[in-house]
């Protein structure tokens, strides 16, 4: 069988994608105020849609934020102070884009790894090594 026989075939057999609704969706913050804090409700749900420790999310956020956080027996995040949803779902945004996303092809398929003493992102869709911000 001649390559281009077999590429028909492997395309033939292949499943179509549409492009339709996005796969990966970062939820929104849900946050309210209680007393001198704000509570980021779904904190433990973010997180774990973006495959990521929630310490190091939380440290970044609340980097970002310039606050103290903490993340509370629910598994909510608690950050002194009164902040509005923008302003996290701004910060959330911005660790995407540093921490989550593939700065070659855009995959949201990444982990934090360990190389040479450096933190860095690895896409396992396409084996791309890009750094980090400094947290």
């Amino acid at each position: 069988m001649e390559y281009d026989e077999q590429l028909e075939r492997a395309l033939e057999q292949s499943p179509d994608i549409t492009e339709g609704g996005d796969r990966f969706a970062v939820p929104d913050p849900a946050l309210r105020t209680e007393g001198h804090a704000t509570v980021w409700e779904n904190f433990a749900a973010t997180h774990d849609r973006l495959a990521r420790d929630p310490d190091h999310l939380l440290g970044v956020i609340q980097s970002a934020l310039g606050t103290s956080a903490r993340i509370d027996d629910r598994g909510r995040a608690r950050f002194t102070g009164d902040f509005k949803q923008r302003r996290v779902a701004d910060a959330l945004a911005s660790y995407v884009e540093g921490f989550v996303t593939c700065s070659e092809c855009g995959s949201p398929d990444t982990r934090l790894t360990d190389e040479h003493g450096t933190t860095v992102l690895k896409c396992d869709a396409c084996g791309a090594l890009s750094t980090v911000p400094e947290v």
